[in-house]
């Protein structure tokens, strides 16, 4: 399976049209047809769906999103290592790629990166959000060259390092809510309330711990993957959030925050494949990160 045949299907399913996609490609339609018929006898599998409803529209098979999801993380990565290779015999330059869920200690990439930014100012840094199991998966795809995590991970497979930082639980509600009077949320305060919780805490988190419930005894009526959007689930009066102190701005807007007690602290670790070779801007971020935390532990 060629790289370039990858490129010619990922334009047929963009353009949902093998002509159109063609023109795109600068290719003519029948060599493209050609070189489509034979990915799929390559693999066995139909890939396309041609002439849909007598149309010229052409959809994909379940294998031909699979296909898609997984040509796309194969060009990406192609594209990431011809840019590492590229520049690895001139001036320090290029990407870092960073995978985190929704914490302020990305405040501390942000510092290292402003540290970096005078010396190294070809250095870009790109970062993903995304759950523990998002965060992993492109880490063991070598789509990103750290991870945020607030997970402990398999030491036989990562390299860790604890960020001199922890986050706060606490509750987001509506000033108008029954607990906004409260200065403290203790968890028999959320036993009967509507809840809405992180996809990311995990059925035996600390969470859940601190909960002193199950899962099935509590009343979840929303998750989320991103607190903005959950805060507009708060804003109409749906629940009350668990999530992260510093991550909504409550300022001139109807909503609150209230830290729970007994304090619940999330520790975050900064996470990389073992045996990683990295990229040289990767290396320099991660040695500037290594030096921050020295000075603030």
């Amino acid at each position: 399976m060629e790289i370039r045949v990858l490129e010619y299907f990922l334009a047929v399913a963009r353009e949902q049209n093998i002509t159109a996609a063609a023109e795109a490609l600068h290719i003519s339609q029948p060599a493209l047809s050609r070189q489509l018929k034979n990915l799929e006898e390559e693999l066995g599998k139909q890939l396309l769906i041609r002439g849909v409803k007598g149309s010229r529209k052409v959809l994909l098979t379940e294998e031909g999103m699979i296909l898609r999801k997984r040509a796309e993380e194969i060009l990406s990565l192609v594209q990431k290592t011809e840019k590492e290779i590229t520049l690895s015999d001139e001036a320090i330059a290029g990407n870092v790629f960073i995978g985190a869920g929704e914490t302020e200690a990305v405040r501390l990439f942000a510092k290292t990166a402003m540290r970096l930014r005078q010396k190294y100012p070809d250095i870009r840094y790109n970062i993903s959000s995304g759950n523990a199991e998002h965060v992993l998966e492109y880490l063991d795809k070598g789509l990103i060259d750290f991870g945020l995590l607030f997970v402990e991970v398999d030491p036989q497979k990562y390299e860790w390092m604890p960020v001199p930082a922890r986050d706060i639980w606490g509750v987001l509600m509506r000033k108008d809510a029954p607990l906004a009077g409260k200065e403290y949320i203790s968890p028999e305060d959320l036993w009967d309330k509507p809840l809405i919780v992180s996809q990311q805490r995990g059925k035996d988190s600390e969470l859940n711990r601190w909960l002193q419930k199950g899962e099935s005894e509590l009343n979840i009526v929303a998750t989320y993957n991103l607190i903005y959007n959950a805060s507009l689930l708060v804003d109409e009066g749906l629940g009350y959030a668990l999530c992260f102190d510093g991550l909504i701005n409550t300022n001139g807007s109807n909503l609150c925050f209230r830290p729970l007690a007994p304090q619940l602290e999330a520790p975050c670790f900064i996470v990389w494949k073992r045996y990683q070779i990295f990229s040289k801007a990767a290396n320099i971020f991660l040695q500037s990160l290594r030096e921050m935390f020295t000075g603030l532990t």
